[in-house]
Order: C-alpha cells, then sequence, then structure tokens
C-alpha cells in the first residue's frame, strides 16, 4: 500500500501550497506504486525509495516538472531490473528541474538512466551498474542526460556500460565531478555539448577512460568549451566489449582520455598513469562522413599543467585506425600524448592558424608524438613524425568556469 505524507510549505504571508511525499518501499506491488507516483505527483514532491531490493519488471518514467526522486543510498535503494520484460530504459526522465539522488538502478535492459530534452536535471549519489561485469550485452548507457540544458551528476558511480558510463550528448551548461566510472567502455564521454566541466572524477579500468567527442550526423555540432581538470584516469586497460558497429568500439584499450573534432578544449591538473597505451590522443573525426556541417578537426586544444607516469606497457593496436598506425609509427617508445597531425589539406601545406593550434604545456619529461598522419597514409615517403612538444609552445587562454545553476 501507498503511503505519502504532507508537508506544508510557506510561500508567502498569504499563500500556503502543500508538497506530498510519496514514501514507497519493496513490495510484490512495488512496480506500480512507484509508477503511479510518478504519474500522480505535482511540481514540489517527493517520491522517496525506502531501503531495499525493487525487482521492476518494467521501465519507469517521470514526465512531472519539480520532482524529486530519492532512495536511501546508492548501496540500499537498489532499483534491479534484471527481469526487466519492457522499456528501453530503466529510468526516463522528460520533465524539468528534476532532482534524482541516493539510489541505484542495476541491470538494465537498456540504458539505465535516460533524460532527454529537460532543463536542470541533477543526479546526486546514484550509482548505475550492470553487475556482471564488462559485457556486450549490458547495456549502452549509465547515466544517459541527452538534448539538456542544465546537467549536474555528482558523486556518481557507473560501473559496466557497454557503451559509456556516463554519457552527456547534445547538451550545455555540464558539470560532471566527483564520480566513478569502472569497468565500462568509456568511462565519461562528452559528446557534441557545449560549456562542460568535468572535475575530480575517477575513471579507471575502462578501455577509455575520458572521451570529449563530436560526430557527424546529429542535430546539435561543434562540440566546444569543456574543461576537464583534477581527475585521475588510470588503469583504463579493459578489452574493448562494445557491440559491434559501436563508435567506441574503435577505442584503443589502454586510453586515458581521446579529444575528437572538439575545439576550444583545457585539459589540465590531471592525473594520467598506468594506461597500456596512451594517456591523451588528440584526433580528427571522421573525413568522409558526407555531413556538410560537420568540420572533423579538433581546435584551439590546449594540455597543461597534467600528472603522467608508465604509459604504453602493452599497446592496442587491434582498433579502429589510431592503435596501429600508433604503434608502427611509436615503436616501443609510447608516448603520453599524441596529435594526430591531420589537418584540412590547405593548412597541411600553409600551417594552422594561431588561434585554432594545439598548445602544450607539461614538463620536459612529458613524451609528445605528431604522427602525421596524412603522410603516412598518403605519401609515405613524405611523412615525418616529430616528438618535438616545442613547435606547439603557443600562448594559454583559460576557459571560464561554469556556473552551477540555482
Amino acid at each position: 500500500m501507498k503511503i505519502y505524507i504532507k508537508y506544508l510549505i510557506l510561500v508567502s504571508l498569504s499563500f500556503n501550497a502543500y508538497s506530498e511525499r510519496w514514501e514507497i518501499g519493496p513490495s510484490d506491488s512495488s512496480q506500480d506504486e512507484i509508477q503511479e507516483a510518478l504519474i500522480l505527483a505535482e511540481p514540489g514532491d517527493t517520491v522517496y525509495l525506502k531501503e531495499g531490493i525493487y525487482n521492476l519488471r518494467h521501465g519507469l518514467s517521470l514526465d512531472v516538472n519539480d520532482i524529486v526522486i530519492q532512495g536511501s543510498g546508492m548501496n540500499k535503494t537498489i532499483l534491479d531490473f534484471s527481469d526487466q520484460k519492457t522499456g528501453a530504459q530503466g529510468l526516463i526522465v522528460t520533465s524539468d528541474n528534476v532532482v534524482l539522488k541516493d539510489f541505484a538502478v542495476e541491470n538494465a535492459k537498456g540504458d539505465a538512466i535516460k533524460s532527454k530534452g529537460v532543463k536542470n536535471i541533477s543526479f546526486l549519489r546514484i550509482r548505475t551498474e550492470w553487475t556482471n561485469g564488462p559485457d556486450s550485452k549490458n547495456g549502452a548507457y549509465g547515466l544517459y542526460p541527452v538534448e539538456s540544458i542544465g546537467v549536474l551528476i555528482d558523486e556518481c558511480v557507473a560501473i559496466g556500460a557497454s557503451d559509456a558510463g556516463v554519457y552527456v550528448g547534445q547538451s550545455e551548461q555540464i558539470i560532471v565531478r566527483n564520480t566513478r566510472a569502472e569497468f565500462n567502455v568509456a568511462g565519461i564521454e562528452i559528446e557534441n555539448s557545449y560549456h562542460a566541466d568535468v572535475y575530480n572524477n575517477i575513471a579507471t579500468n575502462n578501455t577509455g577512460g575520458i572521451l570529449i567527442f563530436d560526430l557527424p550526423n546529429l542535430p546539435k555540432q561543434g562540440g566546444k568549451n569543456v574543461r576537464v581538470f583534477q581527475n585521475k584516469s588510470f588503469k583504463n586497460n579493459t578489452e574493448n566489449f562494445a557491440p559491434e558497429g559501436n563508435i567506441v568500439g574503435e577505442v584503443p584499450k589502454g586510453t586515458g582520455l581521446i579529444i575528437m573534432a572538439n575545439r576550444n578544449v583545457e585539459i589540465f591538473d590531471n592525473d594520467f598513469y598506468d594506461n597500456e597505451t596512451v594517456h591523451i590522443a588528440v584526433v580528427a573525426g571522421d573525413l568522409e562522413s558526407g555531413d556538410d556541417n560537420y568540420d572533423p578537426y579538433p581546435k584551439s586544444i590546449n594540455i597543461h599543467h597534467n600528472r603522467y607516469s608508465n604509459v604504453g606497457s602493452e599497446p592496442d593496436s587491434s582498433r579502429g585506425d589510431l592503435g596501429p598506425i600508433l604503434v608502427d609509427i611509436a615503436g616501443t617508445n609510447m608516448p603520453d600524448i599524441i596529435w594526430d597531425g591531420l589537418l584540412p589539406f590547405t593548412q597541411l601545406i600553409f600551417g594552422q592558424p594561431e588561434t585554432e593550434k594545439l598548445v602544450l604545456k607539461e614538463l620536459d619529461e612529458t613524451k609528445f608524438l605528431n604522427l602525421d598522419v596524412f603522410w603516412y597514409v598518403a605519401f609515405p615517403f613524405f611523412h615525418s613524425s616529430s616528438r618535438d612538444k616545442s613547435l606547439f609552445n603557443g600562448s594559454l587562454e583559460n576557459l571560464p568556469a561554469i556556473e552551477e545553476w540555482k
């Protein structure tokens, strides 16, 4: 039986409004009780899920604004979708000003928690996990906000996604912090998005730790203004288990961070260590996408004051185009940072504008390699890879912080 408690909220001296706190515990009827609460709740209400394991067979949905869904803790309130029969997600949210906090979603048939087309959504102390470990049959995404403005992901845990544990796509005003992503193909991914801060996170035991991507053939393109700082990306050496055909299936295992086709990206004050292929890769996107609106070349990438150790002990040459070329050119002397060297043909001949160049400000012992991929592939006789960081000693322009919405 549902239990709810009404709380009085004083809005002004002359007007009172009530919000409801719907309290639900695990039972044979909790599937219906939770969904009914998410339908009948009104703005300002809280749906509180008591401690326990909720065995759910159908996906849940919320389309009411200004709702809080709260549990008793990410290891205490567990929404278990192991026997899920319907729904592409464990939970989908399509309303604004929603707070999700202190519960877990396990073993969803598809994505764990998706939000789409919302304003101001917060994921606080949420855990998403596929408990059987890395498996191509796991759902693609753990925390999955898309086409949204105002995304906060804080103190969360994402484990076992066959694409990305934390994925924010085609969105703006994004903060991902204090979060651990582990045993996913991609730990944390910011894709086709504007204005993001990714900081104080741990990405470990993924195939690739952190991905900053821009892809073609999507409604929102031109990913830009992303800061990645004060993170730890280490031991991301899990074999790639993405289903065949997925773009992240091309990520070599042992990769700390990849920047692909983005612009105005700042990477600083991070720790990269024990990644078996490369710590940071800056690469172009799909040069043959057929999308006239897509710019595949990264621009204005600033990488500075990071810490690196123990790279390239077992480089992966089996995935995509990057791995084999890197291993062939670098040999046994694997770099901490690589740039594929791809540019529009005119810039290959006449040079890049100063404002679009890659800038590196790292310690002398930091190893760098410009792969010079165009000449390697098209005219190998003229190929000239370089390890000289001093060619990228431009001026730094620090990006502004993302302000958290109130």
